[in-house]
C-alpha cells in the first residue's frame, strides 16, 4: 500500500469528500485505512466489567483507493511514486517530487 500510519490523507470520494485527516490504523488485508475524525459512525455499545453501555462514535475504515496522499510542499493530494536512494526504496509525491520517507 502507498500510504502508511501517521501519513496525512485527504478524502478523494464518498460523503467525506474533501476532508483531511492522520492516518491511525491501516488494514493491509482489507485495503482499508482509519482516518483520525473522518467517516465516523455510532454504536451501540453493551455494558461490559471495565466500562459503560451507550452510544460511542468511532471512526469506520475507508478503502485506500479513496484517499490520496498531501503533499508536503503545497498541502493538496497527490499520487506516490517511488525512487530508490542507496539501496532503500523510498517514497516520494508525484505533483511536487519532495521525498516523503526520509
Amino acid at each position: 500500500m502507498k500510504v502508511r500510519k501517521d501519513d496525512e490523507v485527504a478524502v478523494l470520494t464518498g460523503r467525506e469528500k474533501g476532508k483531511t485527516g492522520k492516518i491511525v490504523k491501516v488494514f493491509p488485508d482489507d485495503e482499508t485505512v482509519l482516518i483520525q475524525g473522518v467517516n465516523m459512525v455510532k454504536r451501540h455499545t453493551r455494558p461490559t466489567q471495565g466500562r459503560p453501555g451507550g452510544i460511542v462514535e468511532k471512526e469506520a475504515p475507508i478503502h485506500v483507493s479513496n484517499v490520496a496522499l498531501i503533499d508536503p510542499k503545497d498541502r493538496k493530494p497527490t499520487k506516490v511514486g517511488y525512487k530508490t536512494v542507496d539501496g532503500r526504496k523510498l517514497r516520494f509525491a508525484r505533483r511536487s517530487g519532495e521525498m516523503i520517507d526520509r
